[in-house]
């Protein structure tokens, strides 16, 4: 009976890749286009081979995954289409498996308010209600604020991307937990990851201490899972900066994610300077 299931599990995989190619092969619809083009700046300054790639991975995504609009929010192209290709945006160049772990995405008209639980390092429980932009919950929905994905999406240099916090929180959770530590596909990445990230966590706790201004949102101190989904949002949408100030955090950044956003930054504003 064993023998039988590694044939059956090729066969669902083979079958789940070869009808992902047909979907990432079809016409990109010229109205979602528009859409990304017009929420999405970010997109412009990709090179047209990973603007190809991107709208591949739209395709695929939008097939395979629920949206669902909430607080009397009716759900159109416009949203899913904004939301999917900045979550997309994290699977660029990756040998991914288009967030597996993602239930639902559930999307409300503007912030919302959430029961919270949250454990003290003493062990105490506090219970109350939070008003949040987003979340992200392990084998679970995500959940998005559509006026915080606008916003996010339109200022591609203030750090503040809700789609992409709360996407990286689904990668961080492919390794098991939430911990702000992805799956690495190299054991050699793994010791230089926990090196860099714990000492530019800790470097960020002593910061807020001290009541210093920080590159990084201080919502990273909160727990390394924070810090993770911070440092994704700095990494495309203060790249130059993060690059110069923290350049290990940088590399570890760019090697896990496989891109290069200041180059791409850099490469957008010489192109303005030449057109």
């Amino acid at each position: 009976m064993g023998l039988q299931v590694l044939p059956k599990i090729r066969t669902l995989f083979g079958s789940r890749k070869k009808r992902r190619e047909r979907l990432r092969q079809r016409p990109f619809p010229p109205e979602w286009l528009a859409i990304i083009k017009r929420n999405i700046p970010y997109f412009r300054l990709l090179p047209p081979g990973d603007r190809h790639e991107l709208l591949g991975h739209v395709q695929v995504f939008l097939s395979e995954h629920r949206f669902e609009g909430c607080g009397g929010l009716e759900m159109t192209d416009e949203i899913r289409v904004t939301i999917a290709a900045q979550a997309c945006l994290l699977l660029l160049h990756r040998d991914t498996d288009d967030y597996p772990m993602l239930g639902s995405i559930i999307v409300y008209p503007a912030g919302y308010i959430a029961r919270n639980r949250e454990r003290l390092p003493d062990g105490a429980v506090i219970v109350g209600e939070q008003a949040r932009l987003g979340e992200s919950w392990h084998r679970g929905p995500v959940v998005l604020s559509w006026d915080d994905v606008l916003q996010g999406a339109a200022d591609i240099h203030d750090g503040h991307n809700v789609v992409l916090h709360e996407f990286a929180h689904q990668l961080d959770a492919e390794s098991g937990a939430e911990e702000g530590a992805p799956y690495l596909p190299r054991r050699s990445m793994v010791a230089a990851w926990a090196r860099v990230l714990g000492h530019e966590y800790r470097e960020l706790l002593d910061e807020i201490r001290q009541h210093h201004r920080t590159l990084l949102d201080a919502y990273g101190a909160k727990n390394p899972a924070e810090f993770f989904a911070v440092a994704t949002e700095a990494f495309f949408e203060m790249s130059t900066a993060l690059r110069d100030r923290h350049p290990e955090l940088y590399e570890q950044l760019k090697l896990f994610y496989r891109q290069d956003p200041a180059a791409l930054v850099e490469a957008y504003g010489v192109r303005c300077q030449e057109s």
